[in-house]
């Protein structure tokens, strides 16, 4: 983590949600696959649910929240996210082959958690690409 980063950390209060570690759960990942593959070509969207415990970011779960898809984007009604629901960030689909998040990925990423995640066509575990708050990609491990 860079200085900027603590910086910020520190100005928006998420300092306390320190993680070295990022953990998927398997059922997560398989959702994920599958959602991904019945959707397209559409966009499919939902947010990422876990926990931090000893600097581990642990998500097992998946929030759906009411928005709209289509081929060229998928939006979520944020505002209707229940307070305390434990998100931590978001998954979305890639109709073609490219994971690589666009201009509203990366605001959205910004603003809605720690850990977002891309899938694009095949809709593989191996097309899927992680990002931070900042746009950078990270890793991750399935457990």
């Amino acid at each position: 983590m860079g200085i900027l980063d603590r910086l910020l950390s520190f100005i928006f209060g998420n300092n306390k949600q320190k993680f070295n570690e990022v953990h998927l759960d398997q059922e997560v990942v398989d959702e994920i696959i599958q959602i991904s593959k019945k959707t397209a070509p559409l966009e499919f969207v939902a947010l990422l649910a876990g926990k931090i415990r000893n600097e581990v970011l642990h998500i097992d779960g998946l929030i759906f929240l009411p928005g709209e898809t289509s081929n060229e984007g998928a939006v979520m009604k944020i505002f209707m996210l229940p307070p305390m629901s434990g998100a931590v960030g978001s998954v979305h689909s890639h109709p073609g082959f490219s994971a690589h998040p666009s201009g509203a990925d990366l605001i959205f990423f910004s603003k809605n958690g720690f850990f977002h995640l891309i899938i694009a066509q095949p809709y593989t575990l191996e097309s899927m690409v992680a990002y931070n708050t900042f746009g950078e990609i990270t890793d991750f491990k399935v457990v």
